[in-house]
């Protein structure tokens, strides 16, 4: 029985590994600078803004996800869009409480 080996074409080197790095320490810092600046009602979406890009950035270099055919960059992204329905209708019930 032959079986095929596995894929290692992955195009990430470690000065990728390294920026991607850089770039969450960068996007953690604004968001510890955040959490003492006085935004108001800005500060939960700027917060859930940055969370988000370190969450791309993670799910796109260290989890290969940009290396992957588009079928799986499309579940991927259908998942997140479930959860967002899925958290603005949790928010509309909170939000129509009485």
């Amino acid at each position: 029985m032959s079986q095929a080996a596995p894929s290692s074409e992955h195009r990430s080197s470690v000065r990728t590994y390294a920026y991607c790095l850089l770039a969450l320490l960068l996007l953690s810092a604004l968001a510890l600078g955040g959490a003492f600046l006085h935004l108001g009602a800005f500060t939960i979406p700027v917060a859930l803004a940055l969370a988000g890009l370190k969450a791309a950035l993670v799910a796109s270099y260290f989890m290969h996800l940009i290396d992957q055919p588009s079928s799986n960059r499309v579940a991927a992204v259908s998942g997140l869009l479930l959860l967002l329905i899925l958290i603005a209708l949790a928010a509309g019930d909170v939000a129509t409480r009485g």
